[in-house]
């Protein structure tokens, strides 16, 4: 059990690594493209805050997911996890190779739904049915990480589009000197949202993290250690610097011509619906929050000014991502289970 163990735990450090060049240099994409930093300064800047938001960001988020499967702790937990990570880090590479911003937390929901099926049946999976009649925060399983993942897109496009349409109203009379006061608010802006995607996003591979070590008795329980906690925090910031270069070319160029004001509207609505969800445990998807809320700021901006056939290609990559995955890791489950103790 340690060899799959220890296989399993570098496996998610992989993963964390993947997560930052999708979801974290996401981030970076309207601040870079607003021209209110250079590349270098805006890629350092949120790597550096998606780190300390590792680092100080909690754990509710990481508990969500350490909860989505119902099987006890063991060497059959651990495959499934190791699974699910194989199928969750080859889709982040796939999207990330042709520039498409995909979603790491559907990458690892589906990979672990996809392998807790395959070992277990629908019982595998924690689904929370029995909540749906109860507010959101309250919600476990399933059922709360779909909801908070379908909302918080919507969220996004409608806060980008309603954020835009504010700051016109108020900027109506402002003179082109405002500019640069704007490209203050961008860093400011930048700063909240990097740690607070940093808060988020690493949760996800600590859960996975505490589940595995737990599973393999060399934890008494699913808690993060903090050496793990620190490792997620650095590949997350590596990542960020490493491989974002793609992602960002995409949703800071190719949606439409993103100026300071843009980027100032979209890390707004980004940010506040990226703390709201961390504070309430749920693992939202940080990439698709920041693309519908880009293309939001655009509507609201000038629809004729935003190449829809762009978030038409990003919106079918959202679709794929759950069910991509979910047959990935249940195939790779179903041939190497024999192997692998399931």
């Amino acid at each position: 059990m340690l060899l799959v163990t220890s296989i399993t735990m570098l496996l998610a450090f992989t993963f964390t690594f993947t997560n930052g060049f999708q979801d974290a240099s996401s981030v970076a994409a309207t601040f870079i493209a607003s021209r209110s930093a250079s590349p270098r300064q805006g890629i350092l800047l949120v790597a550096g805050m998606g780190f300390f938001g590792a680092i100080l960001g909690g754990s509710a988020v990481a508990m969500t997911i350490s909860g989505l499967l119902t099987l006890a702790p063991g060497e059959e937990l651990i495959s499934i996890v190791l699974v699910a990570l194989i199928a969750a880090a080859a889709w982040n590479i796939v999207t990330w190779r042709f520039g498409l911003p995909s979603s790491s937390t559907h990458a690892l929901i589906g990979g672990l739904t996809g392998a807790g099926i395959a070992a277990s049946g629908l019982s595998g999976i924690s689904w929370g049915l029995s909540e749906l009649v109860t507010p959101p925060y309250l919600m476990t399983g399933m059922i709360k990480l779909l909801f908070f993942l379908v909302i918080s897109v919507g969220i996004g496009f409608f806060g980008g589009y309603l954020m835009r349409r504010t700051t016109r109203l108020l900027l109506r009379n402002a003179r082109r000197s405002v500019n640069r006061d704007i490209i203050r608010l961008n860093w400011i802006a930048a700063v909240i949202m990097g740690f607070s995607n940093g808060a988020n996003d690493a949760q996800k591979q600590m859960g996975i993290i505490g589940l595995v070590l737990f599973s393999g008795g060399l934890t008494a329980g699913p808690e993060v250690p903090f050496w793990a906690r620190l490792g997620c925090a650095l590949l997350l910031a590596a990542g960020t610097i490493g491989g974002g270069w793609r992602i960002m070319a995409t949703l800071g160029r190719k949606i439409f011509r993103i100026d300071p004001i843009h980027s100032f509207d979209s890390q707004v609505s980004s940010g506040v619906t990226i703390a709201l969800s961390t504070l309430v445990g749920a693992p939202i998807s940080s990439t698709h929050i920041i693309t519908t809320s880009i293309i939001g700021v655009g509507a609201a901006e000038n629809p004729l000014r935003v190449q829809w056939s762009v978030g038409m290609q990003i919106l079918i990559t959202m679709l794929m991502t759950i069910p991509v995955t979910l047959c990935i890791a249940a195939v790779l489950y179903l041939v190497a289970s024999p192997f692998i103790g399931g």
